[in-house]
């Protein structure tokens, strides 16, 4: 079988030790694998460049009902005023580029070709509604090139609910666990405003950790620890993927730390913990509080967290939080939003949003999230996001790379900003600078970790040859970061220089968790039951199997993740 040769490139692979030392790479049958004896068929000079895995996404709405209502709230968004001519949606020169645009909510197409352009090959979906799992499944697989895969709601759903607050036994909530997500073919659990969006159905417009929802009884805590203890026993790779009780709001630092406490030991993501790190400190009653978040995350190697940073800029939230939406209606950016519910398993709120640098709250946001990302000592348990689209476009990543790498370029955007800004935020005085070791840990490596790819996110052999290939550049990593030399998809070049070469159909990661479904007389008959005479879907179509999903993503591969061994089941 021939192979490639990548020649003289400055490797960072965390994974397997490599910091910027200049190796080879062989690439052949689409991974990376020992220098072969006999010659390469292709040579490919990386000498002065950066070569690094293919960045993965580990939390980005790219797909399913919010996703759809966003793009349709927002038209504007497609059309060449709001791009700035950057994205238009008019044929270009490159015939592998078909018609897609759009800034904050780009189609499926204009998604793929935007992350490839940029050195990533994985994007996960994080939000997925079991009762929508196909329709977000078909929507990811329309995403050109990029492997992807989905995070199922749990956790405010009336069945789930209902049997946390009948005092169901542990090893059944383990079981519907598995069960969802083997129905639903998903990588993971997330749990959004835990009980929250339940309640707001129920006219509760908060819900802290320990209080009671209003009609289930239960709390927050509760839903917390039963999620997480289940996803434990079962053995899934990653923990539970938490959106914690009152996003967003001053204080909030409270709820989120009596969420970790909740935890009681075991692993779990924090997600966007952007929005979850505010104090009320300060003349405006709204302050940060990152550095405490940081202080739990660095005393907890059991946690892991993204960041979701914010940058100014228009943009839109989108978000499975009602309740939350729901409050920050009024704040929509233009003036209009959406709110929805799906099956009663959770809801949906899409808020249109411009963040300014002349707002006070903005400002500090964006300080505060900057805050986090450089105050976490190990680089492994923080993963780089804008929570796209809400923080901020997946397409600004190159911009926020610099900010944390170039301390000068950084002082001189919070220079930009108001006086309080500084004085009210520990940024002024972090004088870290991340290397390109500590970008590619959260951008490849920890993603790939924290997801339990074992073949993804570095550079050994054996590893998927999804490589990302940049021309240095010390001066301006946004422009280095923002186009790579060379993009390699499981060993194939997707993209030169900036521009697409080839559109191969990505793949579908999913988890395989072992569990007593007991098909006949437990939970998966009531939940038929509870759809036949609620739901709007057959209850015979609850559970996706393998060809249907292989046929959602226009036949692209299926890339099932083990569990760990010694699960409880």
């Amino acid at each position: 079988m021939t192979w490639t040769l990548l020649r003289g490139g400055w490797l960072h692979d965390p994974t397997n030790g490599i910091d910027g030392e200049v190796r080879d790479l062989a690439i052949q049958g689409g991974r990376i694998v020992p220098l072969p004896a006999e010659p390469p068929a292709e040579v490919i000079d990386a000498s002065g460049c950066i070569v690094m895995a293919g960045g993965i996404d580990l939390h980005s709405h790219i797909g399913g009902g919010k996703v759809n209502l966003a793009r349709m709230l927002l038209p504007e968004d497609h059309r060449d005023r709001m791009t700035g001519g950057a994205n238009p949606c008019t044929p270009g020169d490159n015939p592998l580029e078909l018609i897609s645009c759009g800034h904050a909510t780009p189609g499926t197409l204009a998604t793929g070709y935007r992350y490839v352009q940029m050195g990533y090959t994985a994007a996960f979906e994080p939000a997925m509604l079991a009762a929508n799992a196909r329709q977000a499944h078909m929507e990811m697989g329309d995403t050109p090139i990029l492997d992807h895969g989905a995070y199922v709601l749990l956790g405010n759903d009336e069945y789930f609910l209902q049997r946390l607050a009948e005092g169901a036994p542990p090893e059944e909530i383990r079981d519907l666990i598995g069960w969802t997500l083997h129905a639903s073919k998903a990588m993971g659990i997330k749990v959004v405003n835990p009980a929250g969006i339940s309640a707001f159905k129920y006219h509760q417009r908060r819900l802290d950790v320990d209080e009671s929802h209003v009609h289930w009884g239960v709390t927050p805590r509760q839903v917390v620890q039963a999620l997480a203890r289940g996803l434990t026993d079962l053995g899934v790779p990653h923990p539970l993927h938490i959106h914690g009780s009152n996003l967003g709001v001053a204080g909030n630092i409270a709820s989120t730390l009596a969420t970790i406490d909740a935890l009681e030991g075991l692993p779990a993501h924090l997600t966007h913990v952007q929005f979850h790190a505010y104090g009320r400190e300060g003349p405006k009653k709204f302050s940060s509080a990152a550095l405490q978040l940081v202080e739990a995350v660095n005393a907890r190697p059991q946690l892991s967290i993204d960041v979701g940073q914010i940058l100014f800029g228009q943009t839109v939230t989108a978000s499975g939080d009602t309740m939350r939406q729901h409050a920050n209606a009024g704040l929509a950016s233009p003036r209009k939003w959406i709110g929805a519910d799906i099956e009663c398993e959770a809801g949906c709120g899409v808020v249109p949003f411009r963040y300014q640098e002349k707002s006070y709250v903005n400002a500090l946001q964006w300080a505060i999230g900057l805050e986090i990302f450089l105050s976490v000592r190990n680089p492994w348990q923080v993963v780089l996001t804008t929570d796209h689209p809400n923080g901020a476009p997946f397409t600004s990543y190159p911009h926020l790379i610099r900010l944390l790498m170039d301390r000068p370029f950084r002082e001189e955007q919070l220079a930009r900003l108001h006086p309080d800004v500084a004085a009210n935020s520990a940024l002024k005085d972090l004088k870290r600078e991340l290397t390109l070791q500590e970008i590619a840990v959260m951008t490849r490596a920890a993603p790939a970790k924290l997801l339990g790819l074992s073949d993804r996110g570095h550079l050994g052999p054996g590893a998927a040859a999804d490589i990302a290939v940049y021309r240095d550049d010390p001066i301006d990593r946004e422009r280095m970061f923002t186009t790579p030399e060379w993009v390699f998809k499981d060993g194939r070049v997707v993209a030169r220089a900036g521009r697409i070469t080839a559109t191969p159909v990505g793949g579908t990661h999913f988890v395989t968790p072992r569990f007593d479904d007991a098909r006949d007389t437990g939970f998966a008959a009531a939940l038929r039951e509870r759809m036949a005479r609620n739901g709007s879907l057959h209850p015979q179509h609850l559970e996706i199997g393998h060809d249907e999903l292989c046929a959602c993503c226009r036949g692209g591969r299926l890339l099932p993740t083990e569990c760990f061994e010694g699960a409880s089941t």
